[in-house]
């Protein structure tokens, strides 16, 4: 009996052993990171454990004062945790004075606990510093009419006061910068904005600006968006241009031309774009610009901005795309100028858009230059209106010899043709930088 009794023994002390050897211990991640806290800041909370977590809990620690603002259980399995293979456990927790009413503007702490759900139910805590801050921003937006046209680009001014870390204007999933007034105090700023093309016409473009705790404001202006057609047109494609631009732009590629074409064509047109796109971050702030922007002389337009595209190979559909630009066409390798004074940005080859040049004009207002056979200009030179960049050519994704122009607003690729219109450019963007053109203050 004695002999039964300690094998038993053993045995206990064995599967303690290993169930406590199979215990987990969790780990927690926070992002985005947390670094303010206001009334409500969602707060995004990752624990990572294969058998789950039993329980998770956050405080706020300010001026040695702890505060419970959220504390979530889940029933304990202390032996039957080993048959388990849990996901990560999200949980997004609203952190701040609606939970905790005695804080107050300053430095804290905030400290998330998580509890492992197996044998050993191991315990981790992170903490995060955090500012808190309670002033919400507030908006003063500006009076005058808009009038966007539909994958075009308008310009709003407003004041925004309060306690505020960025401001711009929204448009339905696209986030427009500010900056400040040239000559105008910090809070005193204006949006350069677009309307993308593929934007419904009754999406209402807003003024927002948010605190470093994400309480945010909203400010409302007066617009109208004047709907514009855009055209869908079928674009044959043979062997032979795949041959030409598959090849050239992919030479070291594997599988049949059209296989490769629709990587380019989809996939590497994306990447290109979004290259495109961020050259927004490289803007400077001030008006580059002086004037009408120019339209390659003499130049006949093959193709219009927004074009839908449905690509027609061996009688059969196989792609559809947008294409955000015109194609200029006079004759081989005419040469390409400025379409105003600006900044090189970008001067080499880029994808499906070839020998590309991009120019900054300042405040996120961009232009491109595609499928060049010559580029004259490095990034940083400064050039002027009308001046010599480069000459047009075929290469990237063209199938003969022209000019791809196209222009961008903080990222946001638009209709180029209203930049050729000296009176609106007056209008609708440099009236409102003006001295003076800026609303009242809160």
């Amino acid at each position: 009996m004695k002999i039964a009794i300690a094998v038993v023994a053993v045995l206990v002390v064995a599967g303690l052993v290993v169930l406590a050897a199979l215990s987990s211990t969790p780990v927690i991640a926070v992002d985005p990171p947390v670094k303010a806290i206001g009334a409500a800041t969602p707060v995004k909370v990752e624990v990572t454990d294969p058998y789950g977590v039993r329980r998770i809990t956050a405080t706020v620690e300010q001026n040695g004062a702890r505060y419970a603002v959220f504390d979530q259980h889940a029933p304990a399995r202390r032996i039957s945790f080993m048959r388990l293979r849990e996901a990560p456990h999200v949980v997004t927790i609203p952190v701040g004075k609606s939970k905790a009413p005695a804080l107050h503007d300053g430095k804290a702490r905030v400290v998330i606990e998580a509890q492992s759900n197996d044998f050993l139910g191991r315990t981790v805590t992170a903490g995060y510093d955090v500012d808190v801050v309670l002033e919400p921003p507030r908006l003063v937006v500006d009076g005058a009419q808009h009038y966007i046209n539909q994958g075009g680009a308008e310009l709003v001014t407003f004041t925004v006061s309060g306690d505020w870390a960025e401001a711009g204007v929204k448009v339905g999933p696209y986030t427009f910068r500010s900056f400040a007034l040239p000559g105008r105090p910090a809070n005193e700023r204006f949006s350069l904005f677009a309307f993308n093309w593929d934007l419904p016409v009754d999406t209402v473009p807003r003024v927002y600006a948010r605190n470093a705790a994400g309480t945010e404001a909203i400010g409302h202006f007066w617009y109208k968006v004047f709907p514009k057609p855009f055209r869908t047109r079928d674009l044959e494609i043979n062997d032979a241009f795949l041959d030409k631009v598959v090849n050239q732009i992919d030479p070291s590629g594997t599988g049949d031309l059209l296989t490769r074409f629709l990587h380019i064509n989809r996939d590497l047109r994306k990447q290109n774009n979004q290259t495109l796109s961020d050259l927004r971050l490289k803007t400077e702030e001030r008006v580059l610009w002086n004037g009408l922007f120019l339209q390659l002389a003499n130049s006949q337009v093959e193709s219009h901005f927004a074009d839908v595209r449905s690509y027609i190979y061996q009688g059969k559909k196989v792609d559809q795309q947008v294409h955000l630009g015109y194609d200029l066409a006079v004759t081989q390798h005419t040469p390409v100028v400025a379409a105003n004074d600006g900044r090189v940005l970008w001067a080499s080859d880029l994808g499906i858009y070839g020998n590309c040049i991009v120019l900054d004009h300042g405040y996120g207002l961009q232009s491109i230059y595609g499928h060049l056979s010559q580029i004259d200009v490095k990034p940083g030179d400064m050039v002027k209106k009308g001046q010599s960049m480069g000459r047009s050519g075929s290469t990237g994704l063209a199938g003969g010899d022209h000019l791809h122009f196209s222009m961008q607003v903080d990222g946001v690729q638009i209709n180029p043709v209203e930049w050729f219109d000296a009176h609106w450019i007056h209008d609708r963007i440099l009236s409102k930088l003006a001295p003076g053109a800026v609303p009242s203050k809160p």
